[in-house]
Protein backbone atom coordinates (compact mmCIF):
# COMPACT_ATOMS: atom_id res chain seq x y z
CA UNK A 1 0.00 0.00 0.00
CA UNK A 2 1.11 3.55 -0.67
CA UNK A 3 0.39 7.25 -0.15
CA UNK A 4 -1.19 8.87 -3.20
CA UNK A 5 0.53 12.25 -3.64
CA UNK A 6 -0.55 14.85 -6.18
CA UNK A 7 1.72 17.72 -7.18
CA UNK A 8 4.96 15.80 -6.68
CA UNK A 9 6.70 17.77 -9.45
CA UNK A 10 5.70 21.09 -7.90
CA UNK A 11 7.76 23.06 -5.39
CA UNK A 12 6.03 22.10 -2.14
CA UNK A 13 4.99 18.68 -3.45
CA UNK A 14 8.58 17.71 -4.31
CA UNK A 15 9.70 18.59 -0.79
CA UNK A 16 6.84 16.54 0.66
CA UNK A 17 7.68 13.62 -1.64
CA UNK A 18 11.33 13.70 -0.54
CA UNK A 19 10.27 13.70 3.12
CA UNK A 20 7.95 10.72 2.61
CA UNK A 21 10.68 8.76 0.85
CA UNK A 22 13.14 9.62 3.62
CA UNK A 23 10.60 8.25 6.10
CA UNK A 24 10.55 4.93 4.24
CA UNK A 25 7.10 5.37 2.68
CA UNK A 26 5.88 4.05 -0.65
CA UNK A 27 4.23 6.64 -2.87
CA UNK A 28 1.83 6.64 -5.81
CA UNK A 29 2.55 9.74 -7.88
CA UNK A 30 0.34 11.29 -10.54
CA UNK A 31 2.62 12.95 -13.11
CA UNK A 32 1.42 14.82 -16.18
CA UNK A 33 3.46 13.30 -19.01
CA UNK A 34 2.72 11.37 -22.24
CA UNK A 35 5.03 8.46 -21.36
CA UNK A 36 6.60 6.79 -18.32
CA UNK A 37 10.06 7.87 -19.49
CA UNK A 38 9.10 11.54 -19.63
CA UNK A 39 7.30 11.24 -16.29
CA UNK A 40 10.46 9.85 -14.71
CA UNK A 41 12.42 12.73 -16.23
CA UNK A 42 10.03 15.32 -14.80
CA UNK A 43 10.20 13.70 -11.39
CA UNK A 44 14.00 13.60 -11.46
CA UNK A 45 14.09 17.34 -12.17
CA UNK A 46 11.70 17.99 -9.27
CA UNK A 47 13.68 15.90 -6.76
CA UNK A 48 17.19 17.07 -7.65
CA UNK A 49 17.25 19.46 -4.71
CA UNK A 50 16.80 16.50 -2.39
CA UNK A 51 18.44 13.39 -3.87
CA UNK A 52 21.40 12.38 -5.95
CA UNK A 53 20.55 10.30 -8.99
CA UNK A 54 21.59 6.93 -7.55
CA UNK A 55 19.31 7.39 -4.56
CA UNK A 56 16.50 8.68 -6.76
CA UNK A 57 16.79 5.71 -9.12
CA UNK A 58 16.79 3.30 -6.19
CA UNK A 59 13.52 4.81 -4.95
CA UNK A 60 12.13 4.72 -8.48
CA UNK A 61 12.67 0.98 -8.64
CA UNK A 62 11.39 0.13 -5.17
CA UNK A 63 9.10 2.73 -3.60
CA UNK A 64 7.77 5.04 -6.32
CA UNK A 65 4.86 4.12 -8.59
CA UNK A 66 4.22 6.66 -11.34
CA UNK A 67 0.81 7.09 -12.97
CA UNK A 68 0.91 9.20 -16.15
CA UNK A 69 -2.25 11.25 -16.05
CA UNK A 70 -3.91 14.63 -15.74
CA UNK A 71 -5.48 15.89 -12.53
CA UNK A 72 -8.36 17.54 -14.40
CA UNK A 73 -9.36 14.55 -16.55
CA UNK A 74 -12.02 12.00 -15.66
CA UNK A 75 -10.30 9.35 -13.53
CA UNK A 76 -7.10 11.30 -14.24
CA UNK A 77 -7.19 10.12 -17.86
CA UNK A 78 -5.78 6.75 -16.80
CA UNK A 79 -6.49 3.43 -18.44
CA UNK A 80 -9.10 1.53 -16.45
CA UNK A 81 -6.53 -1.05 -15.35
CA UNK A 82 -4.16 1.66 -14.12
CA UNK A 83 -6.93 3.51 -12.33
CA UNK A 84 -8.04 0.35 -10.55
CA UNK A 85 -4.44 -0.34 -9.57
CA UNK A 86 -4.24 3.17 -8.11
CA UNK A 87 -7.48 2.61 -6.19
CA UNK A 88 -6.33 -0.77 -4.92
CA UNK A 89 -2.91 0.38 -3.69
CA UNK A 90 -3.78 3.76 -2.14
CA UNK A 91 -4.28 3.79 1.62
CA UNK A 92 -4.00 7.57 2.23
CA UNK A 93 -3.92 10.76 0.18
CA UNK A 94 -1.92 14.00 0.22
CA UNK A 95 -3.36 16.48 -2.25
CA UNK A 96 -0.67 19.11 -2.98
CA UNK A 97 -1.39 19.89 -6.62
CA UNK A 98 -2.90 23.29 -7.38
CA UNK A 99 -2.78 26.15 -9.83
CA UNK A 100 -1.40 29.35 -8.32
CA UNK A 101 -2.34 31.31 -11.45
CA UNK A 102 -3.94 34.20 -9.62
CA UNK A 103 -4.84 35.98 -12.88
CA UNK A 104 -6.79 33.18 -14.56
CA UNK A 105 -10.07 32.08 -13.02
CA UNK A 106 -10.46 29.44 -15.74
CA UNK A 107 -7.16 27.76 -14.83
CA UNK A 108 -7.90 27.88 -11.11
CA UNK A 109 -11.37 26.43 -11.62
CA UNK A 110 -10.01 23.66 -13.80
CA UNK A 111 -7.07 22.57 -11.69
CA UNK A 112 -8.16 23.43 -8.18
CA UNK A 113 -11.84 22.52 -8.26
CA UNK A 114 -11.94 19.73 -10.85
CA UNK A 115 -8.64 18.32 -9.66
CA UNK A 116 -9.75 18.24 -6.04
CA UNK A 117 -13.05 16.63 -7.02
CA UNK A 118 -11.24 13.87 -8.94
CA UNK A 119 -8.94 13.30 -5.96
CA UNK A 120 -11.91 13.06 -3.61
CA UNK A 121 -13.59 10.59 -5.98
CA UNK A 122 -10.50 8.41 -5.96
CA UNK A 123 -10.45 8.54 -2.17
CA UNK A 124 -14.09 7.48 -1.96
CA UNK A 125 -13.50 4.51 -4.27
CA UNK A 126 -10.39 3.42 -2.38
CA UNK A 127 -12.25 3.78 0.90
CA UNK A 128 -15.11 1.61 -0.36
CA UNK A 129 -12.60 -1.02 -1.49
CA UNK A 130 -10.37 -1.33 1.56
CA UNK A 131 -10.56 1.81 3.70
CA UNK A 132 -8.50 5.02 3.55
CA UNK A 133 -6.60 6.15 6.62
CA UNK A 134 -6.42 9.88 5.96
CA UNK A 135 -6.89 12.66 3.37
CA UNK A 136 -4.50 15.61 3.74
CA UNK A 137 -5.25 18.70 1.71
CA UNK A 138 -2.82 21.56 1.08
CA UNK A 139 -4.80 24.79 1.01
CA UNK A 140 -3.63 28.37 1.65
CA UNK A 141 -4.03 31.11 4.26
CA UNK A 142 -5.49 33.20 1.43
CA UNK A 143 -8.85 31.46 2.04
CA UNK A 144 -9.22 34.07 4.81
CA UNK A 145 -10.10 36.67 2.17
CA UNK A 146 -9.65 40.42 2.61
CA UNK A 147 -8.02 41.14 5.95
CA UNK A 148 -6.21 44.07 7.47
CA UNK A 149 -4.04 44.31 10.60
CA UNK A 150 -5.15 40.99 12.07
CA UNK A 151 -3.91 37.80 13.69
CA UNK A 152 -6.07 35.02 12.23
CA UNK A 153 -6.59 31.64 13.90
CA UNK A 154 -7.52 28.48 12.04
CA UNK A 155 -11.18 28.34 13.02
CA UNK A 156 -11.66 32.05 12.26
CA UNK A 157 -10.22 32.04 8.76
CA UNK A 158 -13.23 31.05 6.64
CA UNK A 159 -15.78 33.82 6.46
CA UNK A 160 -18.06 33.45 3.45
CA UNK A 161 -19.19 37.07 3.75
CA UNK A 162 -15.68 38.35 3.00
CA UNK A 163 -14.44 39.13 -0.49
CA UNK A 164 -11.57 37.10 -1.93
CA UNK A 165 -8.34 38.56 -3.26
CA UNK A 166 -8.18 36.46 -6.42
CA UNK A 167 -9.42 33.29 -8.18
CA UNK A 168 -6.75 31.19 -6.48
CA UNK A 169 -7.96 32.07 -2.99
CA UNK A 170 -11.61 31.69 -3.99
CA UNK A 171 -11.20 28.23 -5.50
CA UNK A 172 -9.08 26.97 -2.61
CA UNK A 173 -11.80 28.05 -0.19
CA UNK A 174 -14.31 26.01 -2.16
CA UNK A 175 -11.91 23.05 -2.18
CA UNK A 176 -11.94 23.03 1.61
CA UNK A 177 -15.72 23.13 1.50
CA UNK A 178 -15.82 20.13 -0.86
CA UNK A 179 -13.70 18.10 1.54
CA UNK A 180 -16.16 18.67 4.35
CA UNK A 181 -19.16 17.88 2.15
CA UNK A 182 -17.95 15.01 -0.05
CA UNK A 183 -15.47 12.91 1.90
CA UNK A 184 -16.99 9.96 3.80
CA UNK A 185 -17.55 10.83 7.45
CA UNK A 186 -15.17 8.10 8.62
CA UNK A 187 -12.24 9.33 6.50
CA UNK A 188 -10.11 11.58 8.68
CA UNK A 189 -8.96 14.72 6.90
CA UNK A 190 -6.32 17.34 7.61
CA UNK A 191 -6.16 20.80 6.07
CA UNK A 192 -2.82 22.61 5.80
CA UNK A 193 -2.74 26.33 5.04
CA UNK A 194 0.71 27.65 4.13
CA UNK A 195 1.33 31.39 4.16
CA UNK A 196 3.86 32.96 1.75
CA UNK A 197 6.28 30.09 1.03
CA UNK A 198 9.60 31.58 0.04
CA UNK A 199 12.89 29.71 -0.14
CA UNK A 200 14.56 27.02 1.95
CA UNK A 201 16.33 28.16 5.11
CA UNK A 202 18.95 25.40 4.79
CA UNK A 203 20.42 26.71 1.53
CA UNK A 204 19.91 29.39 -1.09
CA UNK A 205 19.01 27.00 -3.88
CA UNK A 206 15.47 26.99 -5.21
CA UNK A 207 13.60 25.82 -8.30
CA UNK A 208 10.67 28.20 -7.77
CA UNK A 209 11.35 31.78 -8.80
CA UNK A 210 8.06 33.62 -9.29
CA UNK A 211 7.75 35.07 -5.79
CA UNK A 212 11.54 35.34 -5.58
CA UNK A 213 11.52 37.69 -8.60
CA UNK A 214 9.10 39.97 -6.78
CA UNK A 215 11.25 39.84 -3.64
CA UNK A 216 14.45 40.66 -5.56
CA UNK A 217 12.72 43.56 -7.33
CA UNK A 218 11.54 45.05 -4.03
CA UNK A 219 14.95 44.46 -2.41
CA UNK A 220 16.54 46.65 -5.08
CA UNK A 221 14.29 49.69 -4.59
CA UNK A 222 15.71 52.71 -2.70
CA UNK A 223 12.19 53.74 -1.66
CA UNK A 224 9.43 51.36 -0.54
CA UNK A 225 5.70 52.27 -0.52
CA UNK A 226 4.96 50.31 2.68
CA UNK A 227 4.55 50.95 6.38
CA UNK A 228 7.83 49.78 7.94
CA UNK A 229 6.11 48.26 10.98
CA UNK A 230 3.79 46.04 8.90
CA UNK A 231 4.52 42.32 9.10
CA UNK A 232 4.99 39.75 6.33
CA UNK A 233 4.06 36.16 7.11
CA UNK A 234 6.81 34.31 5.21
CA UNK A 235 7.65 30.67 5.91
CA UNK A 236 10.45 28.47 4.50
CA UNK A 237 9.41 25.54 2.33
CA UNK A 238 11.17 22.88 4.42
CA UNK A 239 9.06 23.83 7.46
CA UNK A 240 5.88 23.51 5.40
CA UNK A 241 6.87 20.16 3.88
CA UNK A 242 8.02 18.76 7.22
CA UNK A 243 4.69 19.70 8.81
CA UNK A 244 2.66 18.11 6.02
CA UNK A 245 4.60 14.84 5.94
CA UNK A 246 4.99 14.53 9.72
CA UNK A 247 1.36 15.22 10.58
CA UNK A 248 0.06 13.07 7.74
CA UNK A 249 2.05 10.12 9.11
CA UNK A 250 1.29 10.86 12.76
CA UNK A 251 -1.13 8.43 14.35
CA UNK A 252 -3.26 11.05 16.08
CA UNK A 253 -2.75 14.71 15.13
CA UNK A 254 -4.33 17.01 17.70
CA UNK A 255 -6.18 19.20 15.18
CA UNK A 256 -7.71 19.00 11.73
CA UNK A 257 -6.58 22.42 10.42
CA UNK A 258 -3.09 23.90 10.63
CA UNK A 259 -1.68 27.27 9.61
CA UNK A 260 1.81 26.60 8.27
CA UNK A 261 2.99 30.11 8.88
CA UNK A 262 5.36 32.31 10.86
CA UNK A 263 2.48 33.54 12.99
CA UNK A 264 3.10 36.26 15.54
CA UNK A 265 6.82 35.74 14.94
CA UNK A 266 6.45 37.21 11.46
CA UNK A 267 8.97 39.95 10.80
CA UNK A 268 8.31 43.53 9.81
CA UNK A 269 9.42 45.17 6.58
CA UNK A 270 11.98 47.14 8.58
CA UNK A 271 13.44 44.01 10.20
CA UNK A 272 13.79 42.36 6.81
CA UNK A 273 15.37 45.35 5.06
CA UNK A 274 17.71 45.98 8.00
CA UNK A 275 18.99 42.41 7.78
CA UNK A 276 19.51 42.63 4.01
CA UNK A 277 21.18 46.04 4.22
CA UNK A 278 23.54 44.79 6.91
CA UNK A 279 24.73 41.72 5.02
CA UNK A 280 25.02 43.66 1.73
CA UNK A 281 26.73 46.66 3.39
CA UNK A 282 24.14 48.98 1.88
CA UNK A 283 21.87 51.72 3.14
CA UNK A 284 18.35 50.83 4.11
CA UNK A 285 15.53 51.96 1.84
CA UNK A 286 13.26 54.83 2.75
CA UNK A 287 9.64 54.05 3.63
CA UNK A 288 7.00 56.32 2.10
CA UNK A 289 3.55 54.76 2.67
CA UNK A 290 1.93 57.67 0.81
CA UNK A 291 3.32 56.18 -2.41
CA UNK A 292 1.07 53.12 -2.18
CA UNK A 293 -1.44 54.34 -4.76
CA UNK A 294 1.16 55.49 -7.34
CA UNK A 295 3.07 52.25 -6.78
CA UNK A 296 -0.02 50.14 -7.47
CA UNK A 297 -0.73 52.21 -10.59
CA UNK A 298 2.85 51.80 -11.82
CA UNK A 299 2.79 48.01 -11.30
CA UNK A 300 -0.55 47.79 -13.09
CA UNK A 301 0.78 49.85 -16.03
CA UNK A 302 4.06 47.96 -16.38
CA UNK A 303 2.26 44.61 -16.17
CA UNK A 304 0.63 45.40 -19.54
CA UNK A 305 4.00 45.64 -21.27
CA UNK A 306 5.79 42.83 -23.00
CA UNK A 307 9.29 41.68 -22.20
CA UNK A 308 11.20 41.24 -18.97
CA UNK A 309 9.85 44.36 -17.26
CA UNK A 310 6.25 43.48 -18.06
CA UNK A 311 6.72 39.91 -16.91
CA UNK A 312 8.27 40.99 -13.62
CA UNK A 313 5.52 43.53 -13.01
CA UNK A 314 2.80 40.96 -13.76
CA UNK A 315 4.30 38.64 -11.14
CA UNK A 316 4.50 41.44 -8.62
CA UNK A 317 0.93 42.50 -9.37
CA UNK A 318 -0.63 39.30 -8.07
CA UNK A 319 1.31 39.52 -4.80
CA UNK A 320 0.79 43.21 -4.09
CA UNK A 321 -2.38 42.71 -1.97
CA UNK A 322 -0.51 40.33 0.33
CA UNK A 323 2.17 42.96 0.91
CA UNK A 324 -0.34 45.44 2.27
CA UNK A 325 -2.65 43.35 4.42
CA UNK A 326 -0.39 43.29 7.53
CA UNK A 327 -2.05 40.07 8.59
CA UNK A 328 -0.40 37.04 10.13
CA UNK A 329 -1.73 33.57 10.79
CA UNK A 330 -1.45 32.01 14.19
CA UNK A 331 0.86 28.98 14.04
CA UNK A 332 0.64 27.77 17.63
CA UNK A 333 -0.87 24.43 16.58
CA UNK A 334 1.89 23.38 14.21
CA UNK A 335 4.63 24.72 16.51
CA UNK A 336 3.17 22.59 19.31
CA UNK A 337 3.07 19.51 17.08
CA UNK A 338 6.56 19.89 15.59
CA UNK A 339 8.25 21.33 18.65
CA UNK A 340 9.96 24.12 16.72
CA UNK A 341 9.28 27.42 15.00
CA UNK A 342 10.10 28.28 11.37
CA UNK A 343 13.41 29.98 10.66
CA UNK A 344 12.90 33.76 10.24
CA UNK A 345 13.13 34.96 6.64
CA UNK A 346 15.85 37.47 7.52
CA UNK A 347 18.22 34.60 8.34
CA UNK A 348 18.15 33.13 4.84
CA UNK A 349 16.87 35.89 2.55
CA UNK A 350 20.32 36.93 1.37
CA UNK A 351 21.48 33.43 0.25
CA UNK A 352 18.18 33.12 -1.64
CA UNK A 353 18.62 36.52 -3.28
CA UNK A 354 22.24 35.80 -4.20
CA UNK A 355 21.52 32.36 -5.67
CA UNK A 356 18.60 33.65 -7.71
CA UNK A 357 20.39 36.66 -9.18
CA UNK A 358 23.68 34.87 -9.84
CA UNK A 359 21.80 32.13 -11.70
CA UNK A 360 19.45 34.57 -13.49
CA UNK A 361 16.39 33.01 -11.89
CA UNK A 362 17.12 29.58 -13.30
CA UNK A 363 18.03 26.29 -11.69
CA UNK A 364 20.85 24.35 -13.31
CA UNK A 365 19.14 20.99 -13.71
CA UNK A 366 21.29 17.90 -14.07
CA UNK A 367 20.55 15.69 -17.05
CA UNK A 368 19.42 12.09 -16.84
CA UNK A 369 22.57 9.91 -17.05
CA UNK A 370 23.09 8.43 -20.51
CA UNK A 371 23.74 4.99 -19.08
CA UNK A 372 20.21 4.78 -17.68
CA UNK A 373 16.96 4.60 -19.66
CA UNK A 374 14.65 7.60 -19.63
CA UNK A 375 14.72 11.18 -20.85
CA UNK A 376 14.45 14.62 -19.35
CA UNK A 377 11.96 16.78 -21.27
Amino acid sequence: MAIFLTGSTGYIGAHVCANLLAAGQKVNLLVRAPSPEEAEGRLWRALQLHLDFDRFYEHLQSRISIFCGDLTSHRFGLLESDYQRLVQTTDSVIHCAASLNRKSEKTCLNVNLRGTLETIQLTRRAHERHGVRRFSHVSTVAVAGHRQDEVVREEEAIDWARSDYDPYARTKKFCEHMLHELLPDDVEHLIFRPSIVLGDSRHGETTQFEMVRAFVFLAGLPVLPFRPQDRLDIVPVEFVADAIATLHLKERPQYDIYHLASGTGSQTFRELTEALARVRSQRQPLYVPALERPFRWLVETLARRRGTVGYGASLLKVFVPYLYWNTVFDNARVVQELGRTPVPFSEYSYPLLRFSTENRFQYNYREWPNAVGGTVP
